[in-house]
């Protein structure tokens, strides 16, 4: 598979140049980037070398295809529980991306789906972040993909996720409120939960997660979550900011510093003791929803895989 990102020109950015276009929308490069990767013709208006003093048309085709770049390691095996014309439903491992960004492109659920089973216009339902293991939904079909998508928009679908965390947890827990940009962070994408505040823009980051203690497990705690909304790191966010912090978490763990380290590639011997793991505990456990043919009940476990098995070996 070749790694290419392409979009079509339309009326409001008619007459504006190539290197203009593209610095001012796609700022991951400077424009002395752009500039260098024009020259080395990783830039195409409909499919010839671009210039970039080229004035652009509307209906035009603006391609970029990135150099190859070596990819990170990921743990590509994974295992699919059932599979229909409608649907497949997955256990995946942690350390795999469920699409292509960033550095990765190749080594991700998507591409391995289309390489080893052929799958060429499978869509993900709902996702999951790369350190995170367990249950994926993935549609085969457009119309799949609309009812199963509305099932997840309508709170409908029953997700239960297993946590290992930091701490004696409580019996019980309901963590609610609006999730929020974390101002204490140093880190821009972190979050923290803020009390719920009526409005329609409270309403679009308002997070609801029912809590489970399962199991104590000296110092931390093996914990059931049940997210009634879908929010970016809800789960994850929620209980750090209750003093729960996940067991091998980066950025919502023990101190989020490391994830700083992390990112860099300096994460020191005793950072990986403090972790306990090398990625954040958070499996993705049981998933119920309806068939989006037969309206059957379809429910899927996947057991706790075997990391987080070893990680409560060592939890003192």
């Amino acid at each position: 598979m070749i790694r290419r990102a392409e979009i079509c020109i339309g009326p409001d950015d008619q007459g504006t140049r190539v290197i203009d276009l593209l610095t001012r929308r796609f700022t991951y490069h400077s424009r002395q980037e752009w500039l260098q990767l024009i020259r080395e013709d990783c830039v195409k208006v409909n499919g010839e070398a671009a210039d970039s003093t080229q004035a652009l048309v509307a209906g035009d085709r603006l391609a970029y295809l990135p150099r190859t770049i070596a990819e990170p390691p990921v743990i590509e095996r994974y295992d699919i529980l059932y599979e229909d014309e409608s649907l497949l439903v997955i256990d995946k491992p942690g350390n795999l991306p469920c699409h292509p960004a960033g550095r990765f492109f190749e080594h991700t659920l998507w591409a391995l789906l289309r390489r080893d089973q052929g799958k060429e216009t499978i869509r993900f339902v709902h996702r999951l972040d790369r350190e995170t293991s367990g249950l994926v939904l993935v549609a085969q079909s457009a119309a799949a993909a609309r009812n199963l998508g509305a099932q997840f928009e309508k709170g409908e679908v029953e997700k239960i996720y297993w946590v290992l965390v930091e701490g004696t947890f409580p019996n019980e827990l309901c963590i609610e409120g609006n999730l929020i940009r974390d101002p204490g962070s140093a880190v821009r994408k972190k979050r923290t939960v803020a009390p719920h505040k009526p409005g329609r823009e409270a309403a679009e980051s308002y997070a609801w997660t029912d809590f489970r203690r399962l199991e104590s497990l000296g110092p931390l705690s093996l914990v059931e979550a049940k997210p009634r909304t879908g929010r970016f790191h809800q789960i994850r966010a929620s209980l750090c900011a209750q003093g729960f912090p996940v067991v091998g978490d980066k950025l919502y763990g023990v101190d989020e510093s490391m994830f700083i380290r992390f990112i860099e590639g300096s994460l020191s011997a005793d950072d990986r003791t403090r972790l306990r793991m090398p990625r954040q505990a958070l499996h993705a456990r049981e998933l119920r929803f309806r068939h989006p043919r037969t309206g059957e009940t379809m429910h899927f476990e996947a057991p706790m895989p075997e990391d987080m098995k070893a990680g409560l070996d060592a939890k003192n």
